[in-house]
């Protein structure tokens, strides 16, 4: 028995050992060859927007085809003139496997949010979407595009990693709700 703890045998059996312990945990070991992406349920968010804003929300309606809500924020505070702020973000993994973003505030002025969600203030163009004109902005070294739309009492953004098609079709599925009292 000296022989396998001692010396170059001793090495070789504490190696052949570790393999076969590898081995046996990972042919045990559960593993999973598809993407999973975390789906969240953002209808209480959206409830409580159309309670707590004092701006009539924005929302996917329908969500687009493929599309994976994953995070919903929404924050109430105040802007730094002391008026109360009602912000709501929505995240989304896109059918291509991109990220996108849908953010509004009722943050004044609202071109201030609109630079900060867009992380910039540079407007590269203008598209219509469904007959509505929507800035166009891009980051280049953040691989970041965006869609802003400034509305009085209201500001909504969509940005994100995503080509501009994807973002077309966000804003484009994006519907007014009601106000709930």
């Amino acid at each position: 028995m000296q022989r396998f703890t001692q010396g170059f045998y001793g090495y070789v059996f504490a190696m052949l050992v570790c393999f076969a312990a590898v081995g046996a945990f990972l042919l045990i070991a559960p593993q999973s060859r598809t993407e999973h992406i975390p789906k969240i349920n953002y209808s209480i968010d959206v409830a409580n927007m159309r309670r707590d804003a004092p701006y009539q929300v924005w929302t996917p309606d329908p969500v687009p085809s493929g599309w994976v809500p994953t995070s919903s924020r929404m924050s109430k505070g105040k802007a730094a003139n002391g008026t109360a702020v009602v912000t709501w973000n929505l995240g989304f993994a896109t059918a291509k496997k991109h990220h996108a973003m849908l953010s509004q505030s009722d943050e004044n002025p609202g071109a201030e949010f609109a630079n900060r969600m867009a992380n910039t203030n540079e407007v590269t163009g203008s598209v219509q979407i469904n007959g509505v004109t929507w800035e166009q902005r891009f980051r280049k070294d953040k691989d970041q595009r965006s869609l802003v739309r400034l509305l009085p009492g209201a500001t909504v953004v969509i940005s994100g990693t995503a080509p501009w098609d994807e973002l077309s079709a966000l804003a484009g599925s994006i519907k007014q709700q009601t106000k709930l009292t």
